[in-house]
């Protein structure tokens, strides 16, 4: 595996003493805005043999990236491919941890665990988002952002991008999407539409700024029906119901 990490141009040391403190605060989505260079510095990217772009991924700590198991759950075999692109840092995959429950038919506890195969510098360039602790509460209605380089459109062109989108109501959700929601996933989008993850944004982060300006992971990209569909949601991977099983694993 390749992992891509996005890189910003200046220096703003002072604001990386925590995670999810970014070096840019911002003013694959379906219906967003391309982001800045560093904006997003624990955004990853997947790449398998020698493929393109295949799926996202988070930093959590200077050796551990967290994803989607669905993402990783095929028998090809895994390597680095070099990339050209100097704004990018490419480092090698030691070990994949796919959740031991993960349901390939229903998506339930659809996360998994990849361990680099050497250390990587934490700056600027590269940073982690923040795991919320198991009882931390993400209320229906609070504002989060999607980020990856899926497409902009089903069959797009694949370029990294954000979008503002809402924590949904499990309930509501449940009913948007025939009662396939569990306990282990959350719901965000746009229920009008227009706004979403799409192919490619998978294994991504879905995050949400607490009141002191850090960022959390509230969710892995998991599943959804389409790309932002009217009335659909878009399914995550609940972090907050996995944060002991990520512990257990990397010590993050």
């Amino acid at each position: 595996v390749c992992l891509c990490l996005s890189c910003c141009l200046l220096l703003f040391a002072a604001l990386l003493l925590q995670c999810g403190m970014p070096p840019f605060r911002s003013s694959r989505i379906v219906g967003g805005q391309t982001a800045r260079e560093g904006e997003w510095p624990w955004q990853v990217s997947l790449h398998f043999d020698r493929s393109k772009h295949t799926c996202g991924a988070s930093v959590l700590n200077n050796r551990w990236l967290l994803t989607a198991a669905h993402c990783v759950q095929d028998d090809r075999h895994i390597r680095s491919e070099p990339n050209r692109q100097a704004d990018w840092t490419c480092v090698n995959i030691q070990q994949i941890i796919a959740h031991p429950n993960y349901n390939k038919v229903s998506f339930d506890n659809d996360l998994a665990l990849m361990k680099l195969d050497s250390d990587v510098s934490l700056n600027q360039h590269i940073w982690p988002i923040c795991l919320p602790s198991s009882t931390y509460d993400f209320p229906a209605g609070q504002e989060a952002w999607i980020t990856g380089w899926g497409t902009t459109q089903e069959g797009g062109e694949a370029s990294l991008q954000k979008a503002q989108v809402r924590i949904i109501n499990s309930t509501v959700c449940r009913g948007l999407m025939q009662d396939q929601i569990t306990d282990g996933m959350l719901c965000a989008g746009v229920l009008k539409g227009g706004v979403d993850a799409c192919q490619g944004d998978s294994g991504g982060p879905l995050a949400v700024t607490n009141p002191s300006g850090r960022v959390f992971q509230a969710g892995v990209v998991s599943w959804g029906e389409g790309c932002a569909l009217r009335n659909k949601a878009g399914v995550y991977t609940r972090v907050t119901k996995f944060c002991d099983w990520i512990k257990q694993q990397t010590g993050v």
